[in-house]
């Protein structure tokens, strides 16, 4: 029977992408999170630049979309903002690898909602808004005086996109199966997240 995929969740600069790798590396599977965008770019035919801004703008509604089909010379995919567009896409890939490989580790995208049928260990990562900002300057290079702004703008493209996609709260704890604060530690939160895991295996 396969394992579980983990998925995860993350507030900006609180490491989840560096954790996501590291849990990868320890479990000895793939890990997904840009590469999921490179495959997206590939598919759709569009810069990978094109597809990281679609990736967490918020989608045009629905009713707007179904309008716009009122035009018999286009299809409905053609009707669709090019961020509805990314997000079936990446839907499909994500799919297509659940359904090819035992297990991996994915860093956002909707994974927990995209996989829920097909069954995952979701995590959220988050952390103190003071030691994302100093993560942010240190590690990404995030001007100091911006680090705070774009950690906001961020965390609410990322929670919109995540609410609008899949009808559920980013926010909310009791939608993952674990939520940790990273500033435990890169390495132990995976350390947790694999003996979490690990037990999560044993009771499905």
């Amino acid at each position: 029977m396969k394992k579980p995929i983990i998925t995860i969740e993350r507030t900006y600069g609180s490491g989840g992408s560096e954790i996501g790798r590291i849990v990868a590396e320890k479990l000895g599977i793939n890990c997904y999170n840009r590469q999921i965008l490179e495959m997206t770019a590939d598919r759709c035919g569009f810069d990978k630049e094109q597809i990281e801004s679609a990736e967490e703008t918020v989608p045009t509604s629905f009713l707007y979309s179904l309008l716009m089909t009122a035009n018999p010379n286009r299809s409905l995919e053609d009707n669709l903002p090019l961020s509805d567009k990314v997000f079936i896409m990446e839907s499909k890939i994500i799919n297509e690898l659940a359904d090819k490989e035992d297990s991996f580790v994915l860093v956002g995208r909707c994974g927990s909602y995209i996989l829920e049928e097909k069954g995952c260990f979701s995590v959220f990562i988050y952390a103190p808004q003071e030691y994302r900002v100093k993560r942010a300057v240190e590690k990404y290079g995030i001007k100091e005086n911006k680090a705070e702004s774009f950690m906001k703008k961020t965390d609410k493209r990322r929670e919109t996109f995540f609410n609008v996609n899949t009808g559920k709260n980013w926010l909310d704890k009791d939608i993952y199966c674990l939520c940790l604060n990273s500033e435990l530690g890169d390495e132990l939160c995976a350390d947790l997240i694999v003996k979490a895991y690990n037990e999560f295996n044993k009771k499905s």
